[in-house]
């Protein structure tokens, strides 16, 4: 069985967010990027189902221009086995991301599709949900713990709800979304990331793909969030009593 695996490249998270003069977006000039962390949890739980006998192969996907390579090389030394970049400078959102997954699906027949809940830079939590819908696959979202039968084609994913934890029982193939607690990521050795630079790494466009790029989504204005004003010192629980119940109206 084979398994596929988005990666996205975003904004690396210890880096500090600066909004476009024109309020168009973000800046991403000489600015660090990386792998998304979910998608590096997504990889490392299809890492660990190849090396318990259950998958023969992992092919991670990266979408974007360029510099995605980077990020897909960074998976190839992290122990995927192939990597392919649908090479576009057009912006992508979650509906053109999933239906370039799905037209990779019919080409590579994938028996699971494991991606990150959602990317750090837009947090739409989208794709996942997109791409089983465009399937007909069985998707659990959330999944805090992966188990797969392979003599019964089923997956057993718990996933993290509001009131806890719901178990789920997907036949295969099927679309999986990880979230945090699923595993720890490892990183990659010094020598794979050596052999990582030498593989060669399959490209396509969306053309080829027969997927038509189009924007379903306008941004408005992109601004930074209100700075937080500065706190008091109250003197007694009065005082304190006080201002919750007639400045900030909360009790």
């Amino acid at each position: 069985m084979k398994i596929m695996v988005a990666l996205k490249r975003v904004i690396d998270y210890a880096v500090k967010i600066r909004v476009k003069p024109d309020k168009s977006g973000v800046e991403t000039s000489n600015v660090k990027m990386s792998m998304n962390p979910f998608c590096e949890i997504a990889l490392e739980e299809a890492l660990r189902i190849k090396e318990s006998g259950l998958a023969s192969e992992v092919i991670a996907v990266s979408m974007g221009p360029a510099q995605c390579v980077d990020t897909l090389r960074t998976g190839l030394a992290m122990g995927a086995d192939r990597a392919i970049h649908v090479d576009t400078s057009s912006t992508l959102y979650p509906l053109s991301v999933a239906k370039l997954l799905k037209a990779l699906v019919d080409t590579e027949k994938p028996g699971l599709l494991i991606l990150g809940k959602q990317a750090i830079d837009d947090d739409c939590n989208q794709t996942g949900q997109m791409l089983a819908g465009l399937l007909n696959w069985p998707q659990g979202t959330f999944a805090s713990k992966v188990v797969l039968d392979k003599e019964k084609q089923v997956a057993t994913v718990d996933r993290e709800v509001d009131g806890g934890l719901e178990t789920l029982c997907l036949d295969l193939p099927a679309v999986i979304t990880t979230d945090l607690r699923l595993n720890q990521p490892r990183y990659a050795t010094l020598p794979n990331i050596m052999k990582a630079k030498s593989k060669v790494i399959k490209k396509v466009t969306p053309a080829e793909l027969k997927v038509e790029i189009k924007s379903d989504m306008e941004i408005v204005e992109v601004t930074e969030p209100p700075k937080r004003k500065a706190g008091v010192i109250v003197s007694s629980v009065d005082e304190l009593i006080d201002k919750l119940k007639n400045e900030a109206h909360v009790i």
